[in-house]
């Protein structure tokens, strides 16, 4: 067997909750049941457990995964593994996690391993299918607001292994060493009694050099005008503005516009209209961010059109679709026993995991 292709996250990374997840307590109340009476029979059945998706996906959780089975299975040293990568781009039915050994030993933990697989790989696929259609743009990962903080961790580290620039909390950023990134928000403009300038001018004050001065320019649904006062404020340590319209409201500068396009939301002369106007008035270094409902449909029809984006904050899209995962015992004492349409197919790609 070669050696790893690169370094696996170290399980410590995980924080698991070891104790609840050995005595199967996240865990299919069938699966604890077959571990407690193959061990109350004192049967140990030496089996090979077979993982894997049903479509093409870039994966996900795969260490996390192996976490699960080094710190929670009964017997870790008893275990053959081997698995794929996160981030490797597989195919439908391909196996991506083989197990080995004796089944009463990790029983109880198909449930856990099996959804982290599941929802790591949903949000990497999804997100290389983003930074896919805007490369060479940054893509910023935003959906932090739109699920429950405890899948922040892991998802931010499928993201990033997917190849998103930046994340928007901490926690996403923390399995990588690194921290969130954002730009000036609403709530600060509105703190600053919907003064976009003073918010910026304040975000500056306070804020260190090295975080980019990015502020939103929608606040009073005006994106040229305000665009254009942050940018006389503020000079060079302007890094860019982010438009965020609505998809209920047309922009005022393309109130005289309207009849030739679809005109709500972020649309492509909206931004054509702020990059137009920033050039003009000599600030052709400020970039200009898009966020507010966008998929990688849009972000496809964006670059089509070859509209003036240098970034993409992108949200809740990331979430979509199911991409989910399927174990089954193919093997059992070296020999075929599994369930009809579901033989045993062996993977070159595994590599053994110590």
């Amino acid at each position: 067997m070669t050696a790893p292709h690169r370094p696996r996250l170290d399980p410590a990374i995980f924080n698991l909750p070891v104790e609840r997840m050995r005595a199967g307590y996240y865990s299919d109340k069938y699966f604890v049941r077959t571990r407690e009476i193959l061990l109350a029979d004192g049967d140990r059945p030496h089996v090979t457990m077979q993982v894997f998706g049903k479509q093409h996906a870039f994966l996900g959780g795969i260490d996390e995964a192996i976490a699960i089975l080094k710190l929670c299975s009964d017997r870790w040293p008893e275990l053959s593994v081997q698995a794929l990568y996160d981030g490797d781009a597989i195919e439908p039915w391909e196996t991506v996690l083989l197990i080995e050994g004796p089944y009463d030993t990790f029983a109880h933990l198909e449930t856990l391993y099996l959804g982290v697989l599941a929802r790591r790989t949903k949000v990497g696929t999804n997100t290389r299918q983003v930074v896919e259609a805007a490369a060479p743009k940054e893509v910023m990962f935003f959906p932090a607001r739109h699920d429950h903080w405890l899948v922040q961790t892991g998802d931010g580290y499928a993201a990033h292994i997917a190849g998103a620039i930046g994340v928007s909390t901490d926690a996403q950023a923390s399995w990588w060493g690194s921290e969130g990134v954002g730009t000036v928000p609403h709530a600060l403009i509105a703190a600053y009694a919907g003064d976009t300038v003073r918010a910026t001018r304040k975000f500056a004050e306070y804020m260190p050099p090295s975080v980019r001065l990015v502020t939103l320019v929608d606040f009073e649904n005006d994106c040229v005008r305000t665009a254009l006062e942050v940018a006389e404020a503020m000079g060079n340590r302007l890094y860019g503005v982010r438009i965020d319209t609505s998809e209920m409201l047309v922009d005022r500068s393309l109130f005289e516009e309207m009849g030739r396009f679809r005109p709500t939301g972020v649309n492509p002369r909206l931004v054509e209209n702020v990059r137009a106007a920033l050039d003009r008035r000599g600030f052709g270094h400020v970039r200009i961010v898009v966020s507010g409902g966008f998929t990688v449909d849009k972000i496809r029809e964006f670059e089509r059109l070859a509209v003036p984006v240098d970034a993409y904050g992108v949200g809740s899209s990331l979430f979509e679709g199911r991409f989910d995962f399927t174990a089954d015992v193919v093997l059992l004492d070296g020999k075929p026993c599994a369930k009809v349409g579901r033989g045993y197919r062996p993977n070159s790609r595994l590599e053994r995991v110590t």
